[in-house]
């Protein structure tokens, strides 16, 4: 018995996926009782729309699986923000690999994450000091790093502001952009595991979030997409260095790894979510998108992707991000086969 709790407490010794599961259903990173801050000081008014899944950490103090979260390897620079009203909460500089299958950081920005004792007796929550939103837990005396200090943190809890998009304050007091060096993309091409999967391999993209794109409802959950009554596609945001790579060669990767010529289906997918339709941010990337379907068009192709203005895109429920890198596995719908 005091070997299990010991498990619990320092949460790094490797177990087995049972001894996992098990420590999750009586602790992991949940707190057992409920607690509402009534101190907030966000408007809840301004507070962003939670899908299920993120209201069960977010609110009622879920968690997440282990070494499933989008940010648990994630290493680029920026700063780490609450999911539910955007306040800045870790820089990247103070995370590190735990390897206990959560995001861990040594340190916070100061007084952005409030300390509540956990309804367990033992261990201790960290919550958003603005709104009060469930991040996870911290714990200290492990060693392992100089300040001795783990926050264990869910991913689904977090959103992240790469330091290109970071802002900083001008003498005026406004607010200035620090100089934005990466560019978005966008796509759709059927099952967006499989365009991520290729896309994440490609050198120049910094990021990449499956999401949907295109129609007329709100921040869809995957569900209303299935039903094909939302008109959105499964579609894919890239976030690449223009200094490495291009959009053009980005769109031409876009063609190389599904099949333009379907309408509304990608093989065994079927339904207009799974649609082939590219969303240009700016004119110049429409005028490459029409170049590059002319010149399929001369090599004898039958082309029915899209080409339309990018409109709102909705992040997709947080286990659809990295999909094959979380499974081990690779597609069999998005094959890469070089055309151009």
């Amino acid at each position: 018995m005091n070997k299990f709790y010991g498990i619990i407490r320092n949460r790094i010794i490797p177990v087995t996926l049972a001894a996992i599961a098990l420590m999750l259903f009586f602790t992991g990173c949940r707190s057992i009782g409920y607690y509402v801050s009534h101190s907030a000081k966000g408007d809840k008014s301004m507070y962003n729309k939670l899908t299920l899944e993120e209201e069960n950490v977010i609110v009622n103090k879920g968690t997440e699986m282990p070494f499933s979260g989008k940010y648990v390897n994630f290493k680029e620079d920026g700063t780490y923000t609450c999911k539910r009203c955007g306040a800045e909460l870790y820089k990247s500089p103070d995370k590190f690999d735990s390897h206990c299958g959560w995001p861990s950081f040594d340190d916070a920005i100061p007084d952005a994450v409030k300390r509540i004792p956990d309804a367990d007796g033992v261990r201790t929550e960290i919550v958003c000091a603005n709104c009060g939103a469930h991040l996870g837990h911290v714990f200290e005396g492990e060693g392992l790093t100089s300040k001795d200090t783990r926050y264990c943190v869910n991913s689904i809890s977090l959103n992240f502001k790469p330091e290109s998009e970071s802002k900083e304050e001008t003498s005026t007091g406004q607010k200035a952009d620090a100089g934005n060096k990466y560019e978005k993309a966008i796509f759709a091409g059927g099952c967006f595991w499989g365009v991520e999967y290729q896309f994440q391999k490609t050198p120049g993209v910094i990021s990449t979030t499956v999401g949907y794109t295109g129609g007329h409802v709100d921040d869809p959950t995957y569900k209303q997409v299935c039903s094909g009554e939302t008109g959105e596609a499964e579609a894919i945001e890239v976030v690449f260095d223009p200094s490495k790579t291009t959009y053009e060669n980005l769109a031409k990767l876009f063609f190389e790894i599904h099949d333009f010529t379907q309408v509304n289906r990608q093989g065994p997918d079927i339904g207009e979510q799974y649609r082939s339709e590219i969303f240009y941010t700016n004119d110049d990337q429409k005028i490459v998108a029409e170049k590059l379907i002319a010149i399929l068009k001369d090599k004898g192709y039958k082309v029915a992707t899209k080409v339309t203005k990018a409109g709102k895109f909705w992040s997709a429920e947080d286990y659809h991000q990295d999909y094959y890198e979380k499974a081990g596995k690779t597609p069999e719908c998005h094959v890469y086969k070089k055309i151009f």
